[in-house]
């Protein structure tokens, strides 16, 4: 029997497409300030919400004993709970049926033999990957159960970080099947493609950082900050000074920003040096999506900040990075194997 046939790829993919939505519900539930609303873990039965008036009012009386409800939502009632409590409640389902969509078809696969040794060992990171993000997903939401009303910035990062790993290598063990015949590396354009790479990842932590502090809504004006200016003073307030770069919503704004040029720079430079190699037309589709997808990200951020983040653009500058990191993956690939 054929190993790492196509319903192998298939079922990666499918993996990759559910890990998208998982994302875009994430992020939803990330600006409707839907993350606090289920304050408890039940793997199994957490998979059923609430059915009739007695348990929503259970569900709402222990979310009135969290921080959230006392900071900002008190004057909620149970229509108000259980709009917020519609969005994590599909995002932690949706965790669950990616966990079931990648354990059930590997242990068919293995049981089968269809997977070849290499692929049985990537799968396995795969899914400790994957285990490894819902952990960071309850740690996130522990964070914003205590003392504060809202997530770490640092958990909300690495929990966000964490899924567009995943993603992103799940796609390549999907690529790796389906071009399965090795070709020598072109190194400098994989250098440079992998420093671009390194880049987009730091910009998407840094976006993450924005999310959890609410950055996004200061300085809402493009391309210099308030006041006329390109550092605005409170860029730089803190003391000890590493903690703008990390604690400050001003500070990481500014990071943000400036990221931002240095990954379009990054990427026309990608193109330029590309002109000087004869390429594939797969790399050349990889290069092309590149510098379509970053003007269009860059754009997105730009007037996502001066409309102080409505839920829209929130959202469409959220999978404008995932379609991003997506083409860097493929476009990585193709240029290194």
């Amino acid at each position: 029997m054929k190993k790492d046939n196509k319903n192998v790829i298939y079922w990666l993919l499918t993996g990759c497409f559910l890990i998208f939505i998982m994302v875009v519900i994430g992020g939803i539930t990330r600006l409707t300030d839907s993350g606090l609303s289920i304050s408890n873990y039940r793997l199994i039965t957490g998979t059923i919400p609430p059915i009739g008036e007695q348990e929503w009012q259970e569900a709402f009386d222990l979310y009135k004993q969290h921080p959230e409800y006392n900071a900002y939502n008190n004057h909620f009632n149970i229509e108000d709970f259980k709009s917020i409590y519609f969005w994590e409640w599909l995002h932690r389902v949706i965790g669950r049926s990616i966990g079931m969509v990648f354990i059930i078809p590997f242990l068919y696969f293995l049981i089968r033999k269809q997977l070849s040794k290499s692929t049985i060992k990537k799968c396995l990171v795969l899914l400790g990957l994957g285990a490894f993000q819902g952990f960071l997903g309850w740690y996130m939401v522990k964070s914003g159960l205590v003392d504060m009303p809202d997530v770490s910035h640092y958990r909300l990062a690495a929990h966000l970080v964490t899924a567009f790993l995943t993603f992103a290598a799940t796609l390549w063990v999907a690529l790796d099947l389906i071009f399965p015949n090795k070709k020598p590396a072109n190194k400098p354009m994989r250098n440079l493609i992998l420093v671009s790479y390194l880049v987009l990842i730091i910009q998407i932590t840094y976006g993450a950082f924005i999310a959890g502090l609410k950055a996004g809504l200061l300085h809402n004006h493009w391309p210099l900050m308030n006041d006329g200016q390109f550092m605005h003073f409170t860029v730089y307030v803190l003391d000890p000074f590493y903690k703008n770069l990390i604690e400050n919503p001003s500070g990481i704004q500014f990071i943000h920003r400036t990221l931002a040029y240095i990954v379009v720079i990054l990427i026309f430079l990608i193109w330029k040096k590309s002109n000087k190699f004869t390429l594939t037309p797969l790399q050349k589709q990889g290069i092309n999506s590149l510098i379509l997808l970053v003007l269009l990200q860059f754009a997105l951020g730009v007037f996502t900040i001066i409309y102080q983040v409505p839920l829209g653009l929130g959202i469409a500058h959220q999978i404008g990075a995932f379609f991003l990191l997506t083409s860097m993956t493929f476009t990585l690939h193709r240029f290194t194997k």
